[in-house]
């Protein structure tokens, strides 16, 4: 699990005294992370973009398209026919004045690789094509930059879609689908002068080559793509060969990568002495994620194990950047499966994700997302290309191609959504959920009272958007009887988010006896469920382990269990709050929460997952009801163990349901009074997880409802680190009860 940066106040107000705390700084952009996350207004395509470089300021696009269009065109309109070829000016995202038309008899062309020589004058093109502006080729074909015109002395025969080009400044390299060139068998990867001659390089590889890059000596060539074999040695996926001779130099016997995958993308970086892989697989336990091995001896140096299927990498200073659809990073202490995430960044020397999150969606096609990437610069302004099927970049409509620049970062934090309480006569507290940059993890928050020009607390805090913890300020410079209002905003040290709305509080002239009681007990996790929007449920315990509602809960609904509160209802089909801090299995626990249904369909009221946002493969520590009304609590100790209660509770009533497992075995109580108890079952499954409200997998538990969705209304749920003894249960009961 990530251990995230302490919090640091800046500015403290309490108890009527100002003190002055060190603070790290926000920065508008945080290092190592050297691109903005905001997208540029770039020309889009009408398909798949597939391939890309870039000389002298331009970047060549290829691919599978029709049509290009200004950015904010909707698709269909404001359209220039192209022919699976376009480019643009790195700095402004136009269309330049070269135009190439790739095409293939009656059949449709496509281009899959583009690579500059190493002077930057000639572009050479591979895919599935017969003919450049009319000239002959066969899959591979050479270009005149100067010029923008086609050779019609380069045209090698190539059976078989090119795929993969490297070039030197005398030979180029390529592989792909490839049985033969100009009549000789060749196996998948194949090479040829700059005039076009075929040349004896020839590792033998058994099924497609997909990505090729040479080590900065010229030495060897790494091959990467759908081969098992090469020059008959297992080589599952990649492999290092000569440029002179086309022996194996080195193996990667299946295991290395998984059977089941494939190599995408080969990145080389002589900065960090390294070269980097991309990789997809299909079915169970494959290898999605990136690799990073030494250029002195081939070996690892690391690797992640996200699963999402990455496509494309490019090294920027000293951040990996990578194109995938990236949705579960668990097993590298990352996030759960979830939302895919199409972007992502990670050092060169760990592979932990780094805050920088734009996003695209799935788009068209194989619905990947990112294909490929490109690095570009001009006017001093380094850009980062990505092309590829999706439609949308950053939510808003944008199809084939976005770019990302070194700066300037324009992007403000997200709006802290906060909540203000007070429950008893000394403070005020101020919570928030930590807003998200797409380009920062590291904000700074200001906190200002009634109205003031002068923030009363400042302080840093990290987030991500799966991490985004809670933070607090406690007022206690206030006045019983007096109502006291507070807005906050976030800053990445260079954009700042609008202030929060007014969020208010009337300090009580004594305790509020339900709320302190559960303080009191020791509650490191107490949703009040009092706000009136939004999806951040604050926290009121001192564990700052804030709630996030999914699919809009009914937010306000009164009257709540207890005396002067308010509560939310779920719809039994979509919605329901997690927390947002995964947690280690607790040893012993008492989880609790007031309730309200009518329901015949049953669901889960409370419990614990190995998941979020979306249902959990690991799941005990619940408590659900049956859809006769019983209320069950169950763990899973080996084989799943349940207690129930005799009688049902689905009358519509207010009820207060609390479930105890410690040394004392499992208890469940209702309404203050012990229900069903088993004293023998003291353990429970052990599992990194989240706390959950009103929905979670419940598989083939016994007496399982129809659904695991609950409809009805939830109140001041609580959990404790401890067996609460049933005295302390019966007496929140009272509490809660007392009118």
């Amino acid at each position: 699990m990530r251990k995230w940066p302490v919090f640091a106040a800046a500015a403290v107000l309490a108890a009527a005294t100002l003190g002055a705390l060190s603070s790290p700084s926000a920065t508008a952009l945080q290092p190592p992370v050297g691109l903005t996350a905001d997208n540029l207004s770039t020309y889009q395509t009408n398909g798949v973009v597939w391939a890309m470089a870039q000389a002298n300021g331009v970047v060549y696009t290829a691919g599978t398209f029709s049509a290009i269009r200004p950015a904010g065109s909707a698709a269909g309109t404001n359209e220039t026919p192209v022919a699976d070829f376009a480019a643009f000016d790195a700095a402004t995202g136009q269309p330049t004045g070269c135009q190439l038309d790739f095409t293939v008899g009656s059949n449709n062309a496509t281009v899959r690789a583009l690579a500059v020589s190493p002077d930057g004058h000639t572009l050479y093109a591979g895919g599935f094509f017969g003919q450049v502006n009319g000239v002959g080729v066969s899959s591979l074909a050479a270009i005149d930059l100067d010029t923008c015109t086609v050779s019609g002395s380069f045209h090698p025969g190539v059976a078989g879609t090119v795929r993969a080009i490297e070039a030197t400044a005398d030979t180029v390299f390529f592989g792909g689908d490839v049985t033969s060139v100009n009549g000789q068998a060749r196996g998948r990867y194949a090479a040829v002068s700059t005039t076009g001659a075929l040349l004896p390089w020839a590792p033998d590889a058994d099924n497609p080559g997909r990505a090729l890059a040479l080590t900065p000596d010229g030495q060897d060539a790494i091959l990467g793509g759908d081969f098992d074999t090469v020059d008959g040695v297992n080589s599952h996926s990649l492999a290092i060969v000569d440029t002179s001779t086309g022996a194996l130099v080195k193996a990667y016997p299946t295991g290395f990568i998984s059977a089941t995958s494939v190599t995408k993308d080969i990145v080389v970086d002589a900065a960090s002495n390294s070269f980097y892989t991309a990789n997809e697989g299909t079915g169970g336990g494959v290898f999605d994620g990136r690799i990073r091995l030494s250029l002195t001896d081939f070996n690892q140096v690391w690797r992640d194990t996200c699963l999402g299927a990455t496509q494309s990498l490019s090294v920027y200073q000293t951040v990996l950047y990578s194109g995938s659809h990236a949705h579960d990073c668990s097993s590298m202490g990352e996030y759960p499966d979830s939302v895919r995430k199409h972007l992502l960044a990670e050092s060169v020397d760990d592979p932990h994700l780094l805050s920088w999150f734009p996003d695209t969606n799935d788009g068209i096609g194989e619905k990947i997302g990112p294909r490929v990437m490109a690095l570009a610069s001009s006017g001093g302004t380094d850009y980062l290309w990505v092309g590829g099927e999706f439609t949308t970049v950053n939510g808003t409509a944008q199809q084939g191609l976005t770019r990302f620049a070194s700066g300037p970062d324009t992007g403000a934090p997200t709006l802290p959504q906060t909540s203000v309480t007070s429950i008893d006569p000394g403070s005020v507290k101020v919570s928030w959920q930590s807003s998200t940059d797409n380009d920062d993890g590291l904000l700074t928050y200001r906190v200002y009272r009634n109205g003031g020009s002068t923030p009363v607390y400042t302080v840093t805090g990290s987030s991500l958007p799966w991490v985004r913890p809670q933070l607090t300020y406690t007022d206690t410079d206030v006045t019983p009887g007096v109502k006291y209002t507070y807005r906050v905003s976030a800053s990445d040290g260079t954009n700042t988010s609008a202030l929060s709305p007014n969020a208010s509080a009337t300090v009580p002239t004594a305790a509020e006896a339900y709320p302190a009681q559960v303080l009191a007990d020791g509650a490191t996790l107490y949703w009040r469920y009092d706000a009136a929007a939004g999806s951040y449920t604050a926290d009121s315990s001192t564990g700052d382990d804030s709630g996030i509602s999914v699919g809009g809960p009914v937010h306000g609904v009164t009257p709540g269990a207890v005396p002067g509160s308010k509560a939310y209802t779920f719809n039994g089909t979509s919605q329901w709050t997690y927390s947002d801090r995964l947690h280690p299995t607790p040893s012993q626990y008492t989880i609790e929460t007031w309730f309200r249904t009518t329901t015949t369909s049953g669901g889960k009221l409370m419990g614990f997952g190995s998941n979020s946002t979306h249902p959990s493969g690991s799941y005990d520590k619940h408590i659900y009801m049956s859809n006769s009304g019983r209320l069950n609590f169950g763990v899973y100790a080996g084989t799943t163990r349940v207690i129930s209660t005799p009688a049902a509770y689905n009358d519509g009533n207010w009820h207060l349901v609390a479930a105890t497992q410690g040394a004392n075995g499992m208890r469940l109580y209702v309404d203050g009074v012990l229900r069903a108890s088993n004293p023998s079952v003291t353990t429970s499954q052990n599992y990194q997880g989240y706390w959950h409200i009103g929905y979670d997998s419940l598989g083939s538990w016994p007496s399982a409802p129809s659904s695991a969705y609950f409809a009805g209304s939830f109140d001041e749920a609580a959990v404790y680190p401890t067996v609460l003894s049933a005295a302390q249960i019966a007496n929140h009961y009272a509490l809660g009860t007392a009118g």
